[in-house]
């Protein structure tokens, strides 16, 4: 029996990608430890639902190859605005509830009891399903910038 890996990238190839193989990494991601407690730490959400506003902005590509871009929503944007964009899930059932993939709501009350510093003025989303690594590799430096740019101590990664 093959290893998952393995089956996963030989439907990709047969799918989407001919010459596609995973991206992969000698060393771990250093380890960056917490400089604050966490009720003091300013909390980005970085999400992986294919959020993105509703009127505003783009919804994600729908290809084959994914989409390695990613999309900005302000801290207080109003959560009936946010939709979802995704090739890898029924968007429908989330819609129902979007706190679900993109749990602001939740930030925002962990805020309000001083369970966090603060949310952070800016928060992402990207779709999760991208095949070019290069490019999102640019973009995932770029968002970091962000991050560091709102002095976000902590980023909660949340895979939809």
């Amino acid at each position: 029996m093959k290893p998952f890996a393995d089956v996963e990238r030989d439907y990709l190839r047969a799918r989407a990608v001919p010459d596609f193989e995973w991206e992969t990494n000698d060393e771990p991601s250093r380890v960056n430890r917490l400089q604050v407690p966490v009720s003091k730490a300013p909390v980005a959400l970085v999400v992986t639902a294919g959020a993105y506003i509703r009127d505003e902005q783009e919804p994600f590509l729908r290809r084959k190859e994914g989409d390695p871009s990613f999309r900005e929503f302000p801290r207080d944007i109003d959560l009936a605005r946010i939709a979802l964009s995704h090739v890898g899930y029924d968007t429908r059932r989330a819609m129902e509830d979007v706190d679900v993939v993109f749990p602001l709501r939740t930030l925002r009350a962990l805020e309000e009891r001083g369970r966090i510093g603060a949310a952070a003025p800016r928060h992402y989303s990207f779709m999760g399903y991208a095949i070019e690594t290069d490019a999102l590799r640019d973009n995932a430096q770029d968002l970091a910038g962000r991050l560091r740019s709102d002095h976000v101590d902590l980023a909660l990664l949340v895979p939809s």
